[in-house]
């Protein structure tokens, strides 16, 4: 965790990309709360899984200003990069469902590759102009998913694993990466990266699998798990990937990768079991008791990888971060959320969104 008695921290102008979608949300909160006499940018274009309402107990509060915009808008991200006199822009703004980026991979090119690189070379004129100064930093925000695929007895990913992306999704993220890190070599730009495993928590969006389970359980759906149900992944409660980003932002060394993981290997059907059993506890007036009577296992997805895990010994060792979560406690703390914010997701379920979900599940 990051030691906030820090005597010589200086208050921090920042941009937050995609700071209205879950995990730039749930950012935008703890630094805020954290740091409340930071002055925070909110850039956001609102697309389906960005909500304004996630924000909604932070406005009206004088140092957070949210702007709806695209990041490839290089003309916007100039001018507030100027007007805010932005001294650190934290890039979560992402297209990020491996579904959607197998029915429609260009908009992940458009804005993985292209919105970062316009970012990049926004913040890059913006660093010279102001005399590189040494506070300054570009931290983006990227997923396990670059290194490809673990076999069981594999050993996790760590900062040196050969990228190997096998979605359109993840291959876009690995190219803002690489250019990312070329930025730091070739320019000196003050870069960060860090690669996180699958977050859950509040404001989650309802087609990824924790939010999506909670949500069919509450409604007496059909629980879709794909294939055998034997794909592992290890899971990152969303608060302590702020926490992380946090830690990156001020110890983290400029030009390199720090890994985040929640020390949390779980298979896909042990997950949906653990929520299934957490529902018949937590919620005494489901329309289908038990919930496992509602799992039903469907087709693949293609190029489904079969294992993520991320070795976190880095950031660990370097600087002192740890998770605090437990997928227990956090998985508890999330059904909670969703039981108690049913006038946050009910809206999301769109006919839009219900028909791409009969497209992903039929």
């Amino acid at each position: 965790m990051v030691d906030q008695t820090m005597p010589t921290r200086v208050p921090r102008k920042l941009i937050v990309t995609g700071g209205a979608g879950f995990i730039g949300a749930n950012f935008v909160h703890h630094w805020c709360q954290t740091y409340p006499g930071d002055r925070v940018v909110v850039l956001d274009a609102l697309t389906y899984a960005g909500n304004r309402s996630n924000l909604a107990s932070l406005e009206g509060k004088a140092n957070l200003r949210f702007v709806e915009g695209d990041i490839c808008d290089r003309v916007l991200v100039d001018e507030l990069l100027q007007t805010e006199a932005i001294d650190t822009l934290v890039h979560f703004a992402a297209e990020s469902h491996v579904d959607r980026s197998i029915l429609g991979p260009a908009a992940f090119v458009q804005t993985n590759v292209v919105g970062t690189f316009t970012l990049l070379e926004a913040f890059r004129q913006h660093w010279l102009g102001a005399d590189q100064p040494d506070h300054y930093r570009f931290h983006h925000v990227s997923t396990d998913e670059v290194y490809g695929s673990l076999e069981m007895d594999d050993p996790a990913f760590n900062e040196k694993t050969p990228y190997a992306p096998n979605s359109p999704y993840s291959a876009s993220k690995a190219g803002s990466d690489h250019l990312v890190r070329a930025y730091f070599h070739t320019y000196g730009m003050p870069t960060l990266i860090t690669n996180c495993s699958n977050n859950y928590g509040p404001y989650h969006f309802p087609e990824k699998l924790i939010p999506l389970m909670c949500i069919n359980i509450l409604m007496g759906k059909p629980l879709p798990v794909y294939g055998d149900g034997q794909n592992v992944r290890d899971w990152l409660y969303v608060g302590d990937h702020c926490s992380a980003i946090d830690t990156v932002v001020h110890r983290g060394t400029p030009g390199e990768t720090y890994n985040i993981g929640g020390n949390n290997e779980v298979k896909n059907i042990d997950l949906v079991q653990m929520l299934c059993e957490l529902m018949n506890e937590l919620a005494p007036d489901l329309p289908v008791r038990p919930a496992q009577n509602l799992i039903t296992f469907v087709k693949d997805r293609p190029g489904h990888d079969r294992r993520y895990a991320i070795d976190a010994t880095k950031i660990r060792t370097e600087l002192g971060w740890t998770p605090a979560e437990t997928v227990e406690g956090g998985l508890r703390r999330t059904v909670e959320w969703f039981l108690h914010h049913q006038e946050w997701w009910q809206p999301l379920l769109s006919e839009e969104y219900q028909a791409y979900y009969r497209q992903v599940y039929a």
